[in-house]
């Protein structure tokens, strides 16, 4: 008998209607692990691969990095202001006030009048801003530039301290460290407050970022990005999701729930397909608070934890010691039959294909035929999903073969039947389950 079923898979709860053989499902997360962890670094300061990336090496454990392009040597495009002359916008704060109109071009200039220390009142404005205060954003570009026409600056141009503490790592060591099965992600070019730039300066952070990743690295990472600061910004966001298929700040998702570092919600409270549950991992977050992180994520079956981490032994905001993150990285790679950790591109990407695919299973009488598809862009999303078929009872072996892969899998069992677990390539050859 032959059986032929379509379905697109809004949930991983849906089973294909054709009795208990041939059901086929995909799991929530890949290899069928109860929750995932993403591990990522801000700012790329120095340490981060001296000391954490070896250590996540050892234990065979990906990250994500989201670097600043602009101070690594052989970056194309370093940090710039576009706009009118600084002298004319210095001589019109003389007469006319900041507001709406002119906040922007002047708080996107302040890092470029040619002193030292303007920068951080960009800083602090756009903190304002971000806090959605923007009368004392106004205030702050104002005294600026008040002390700009009193002389009161040295010349000089003062970078960040993000900026700073990330000197020292070149393209080719970060070719080498992608190899290993990290990703790396744009954090702009110079890291600014990006709610704080008019549109022509913020595009230049983002696209720019962007085209040094694209030359350096290739399109696979240019997937991701994370605005400074974990901005959420309503206007920042409209412009960086036309760049970027994956902030951190914020997914589009409509089948996620987001809790970002500063939520004090339980994640295990809301019924959405996915969490995904940022922490930040700082100098003043407990060991036994981080651990139970990695314990709430493996019991409960649609979380993503997304960790936030900046310096490492010394060097960069809040750090923490190596020895803090290899008893960390040790605790949660004991809990590996129940977590996936994998790159913030890569567990985004299941979680779109999943929640876009379409499966078609024919039965017949010793083998299965299952047709994996998504109408995502076939180029960027490429990660294998994990399906779950069941398979007659007296199967107790099978084959699976997917164009030139061909593996074998024993067969497990639950409330349901006989079933077997196997990753598959969306959008590629037909998956063929046969008894061996």
């Amino acid at each position: 008998m032959k059986i032929l079923c379509s379905l697109i898979l809004p949930t991983a709860s849906l089973l294909l209607s054709v009795g208990a053989i041939a059901q086929t499902t995909i799991t929530k997360w890949q290899d069928g692990k109860r929750g995932a962890v993403s591990i990522t670094y801000d700012d790329g300061s120095i340490n981060q691969f001296r000391k954490a990336l070896p250590i996540m090496n050892r234990m065979n454990i990906p990250a994500t990095f989201f670097i600043i392009t602009g101070q690594i040597p052989g970056s194309d495009y370093q940090g710039r202001f576009i706009g009118r002359p600084v002298k004319t916008i210095i001589e019109e704060t003389a007469t006319i006030a900041t507001n709406k109109d002119n906040f922007y071009e002047r708080s996107s200039a302040a890092g470029f009048l040619g002193f030292s220390g303007t920068l951080d009142y960009h800083t602090n404005a756009g903190a304002q801003i971000d806090a959605g205060r923007p009368a004392e954003a106004y205030k702050i570009i104002d005294d600026l530039y008040k002390k700009v026409r009193a002389g009161e600056f040295t010349s000089g141009n003062k970078t960040n301290n993000e900026v700073d503490e990330a000197r020292g790592v070149t393209w080719d060591d970060i070719r080498t460290y992608a190899a290993q099965g990290h990703e790396f992600a744009s954090h702009t070019v110079t890291h600014p407050r990006l709610a704080a730039l008019d549109e022509l300066n913020m595009m230049y952070e983002l696209e720019k970022s962007k085209a040094d990743i694209l030359k350096q690295l290739g399109s696979r990472y240019t997937f991701s990005a994370e605005g400074p600061y974990g901005t959420e910004n309503e206007r920042v966001m409209e412009y960086a999701h036309k760049v970027y298929p994956a902030l951190r700040n914020r997914m589009p998702e409509t089948f996620m729930e987001e809790l970002n570092r500063s939520s004090r919600k339980n994640p295990g409270l809301f019924k959405k397909e996915y969490v995904q549950w940022q922490r930040g991992a700082t100098t003043k977050t407990p060991m036994p608070l981080m651990k139970s992180w990695i314990d709430t994520t493996a019991v409960k079956d649609n979380i993503w934890l997304v960790l936030v981490i900046h310096g490492v032994d010394g060097i960069g905001w809040e750090a923490l010691t190596s020895q803090a993150l290899d008893e960390y990285f040790q605790y949660m790679k004991a809990r590996d039959k129940d977590l996936w950790i994998a790159t913030f591109a890569d567990a985004t990407k299941y979680m779109r294909e999943r929640m876009n695919a379409e499966i078609k299973t024919t039965t017949k009488k010793n083998s299965v035929s299952v047709r994996l598809t998504h109408g995502l862009d076939k180029m960027m999303y490429d990660i294998p999903l994990t399906l779950k078929t069941y398979v007659p009872a007296g199967w107790k072996e099978i084959q699976v073969k997917q164009g030139k892969q061909n593996t074998r899998h024993k067969v497990q069992q639950d409330g349901n039947g006989s079933f077997v677990l196997y990753r598959a390539v969306p959008n590629s050859d037909q998956i063929i389950l046969s008894k061996i």
